[in-house]
């Protein structure tokens, strides 16, 4: 049995999508050059209405959506209505909202994605020799996703599902994967970040958090504990290709009861450095 994990825990702050001009809309992460005149505006803002929807947004009207997207509110409508034409959507007439089939988006990629499929068997081997779930995840924007994980040989397990995704100043896989950017690209994620508090151990400043990015980045791994949960250890370090470019992140999320943070540096460390390590020619 797998513990449940929310698509974003209990208490986060929902990151409306900001509104974007004509010409932001043909911006494009990654490093291929694209003409706008090859893209389809109404496709990316279709997307955005699908992310406009969370746990405090779940119900929405036009004019809502309108007012969290910046789309115009009789373009929101259409394009509402059109989710709910290709059973993306349900609506009362007033009201919309998403129905299960939009899964299958996310299910693709899970499905689809080369980094899930190569990294599982090393997952299961760390596993097997360590009695925790281990995980791999990737950044996406201010949030963690995790997009692998090991079937436990544990009954009950902690952690993350795939899909899960948390806010990424609460897990130790954040650290590790920023601390693979350049200083400048850190500052400016920092900057946008919303540092939102868990527990009394969850870091709230800019400054503090970047300190332990900084340290993360030196010895190559983070160890965070009551980040989320107050019995609640993650462990990671970076996952890098043969080239040294980060891909995402290994990790474990164990209960502090079990493993106090000494043997966590003892056994865990090592081993999911040695697995990181076997996995650069893979990944």
């Amino acid at each position: 049995m797998v513990s449940p994990s929310p698509e974003r825990p209990p208490g986060a702050t929902a990151h409306p999508a900001p509104a974007l001009s004509e010409a932001a809309e043909f911006a494009v992460d990654g490093n291929l050059p694209i003409d706008p005149a090859d893209l389809i505006a109404g496709l990316g803002r279709g997307l955005r209405v699908i992310e406009c929807f969370d746990d405090e947004h779940a119900r929405l009207t036009a004019a809502q959506v309108h007012q969290r997207t910046g789309i115009p509110r009789t373009a929101a409508r259409r394009h509402l209505l059109s989710l709910c034409h290709f059973g993306y959507a349900a609506t009362d007439g007033k009201h919309f909202w998403l129905t299960p089939r939009v899964l299958r988006l996310g299910q693709s990629y899970l499905e689809s994605a080369r980094l899930p499929r190569l990294v599982q068997p090393f997952l299961q081997r760390l596993s097997a020799a360590t009695g925790e779930t281990v995980n791999v995840s990737v950044l996406d924007g201010h949030s963690v996703v995790y997009v692998a994980r090991s079937n436990t040989p544990r009954v009950v397990s902690i952690g993350f599902h795939a899909g899960a995704r948390v806010p990424a100043h609460v897990v130790s896989t954040s650290r590790v994967l920023l601390a693979t950017l350049s200083d400048a690209d850190l500052q400016k994620w920092v900057a946008a970040h919303e540092f939102a508090g868990f527990t009394a151990s969850t870091v709230v400043t800019a400054q503090d958090f970047v300190e332990q990015v900084m340290q993360a980045r030196r010895q190559d791994h983070w160890i965070s504990v009551g980040q989320l949960d107050v019995g609640l250890t993650g462990v990671a370090t970076a996952l890098r290709d043969r080239h040294g470019e980060c891909k995402g992140a290994l990790s474990m999320t164990l209960q502090s009861a079990a493993w106090p943070p000494e043997q966590v540096i003892a056994r865990l460390v090592p081993a999911l450095l040695e697995t990181a390590q076997t996995l650069r020619p893979v990944v």
